[in-house]
């Protein structure tokens, strides 16, 4: 069974702070070991000349579609969502490969 890749990426508004940037690095990398099914997780400044203003992006392995579902629902994501998706634009994608 193929594993499915979570892509993100964050534009922040004008009102995050760097401290908020980093509660929210932390936070994400904070469901290692605590999301079901989560393999991997990296998440940093995006470094790349390209990328349109989103300064801030992820990747998440997770084992299989399932395993994402329940991410998506999950208490702790959940909770970050609901401080931090004021804060961001994002763009996010799911890649099963």
């Amino acid at each position: 069974m193929d594993s499915v890749f979570h892509v993100f990426a964050f534009q922040w508004k004008p009102q995050a702070t760097e401290a908020e940037k980093e509660r929210a690095a932390k936070h994400i990398r904070a469901f290692q070991g605590v999301i079901p099914g989560l393999l991997q997780t990296h998440v940093g400044p995006n470094i790349s000349p390209r990328g349109k203003g989103y300064s801030f992006g992820g990747i998440m392995q997770f084992s299989d579609k399932a395993s994402l579902d329940a991410y998506v629902e999950h208490p702790t994501h959940k909770a970050l969502l609901k401080w931090l998706v004021p804060l961001i634009d994002a763009v996010e994608l799911d890649i099963q490969a």
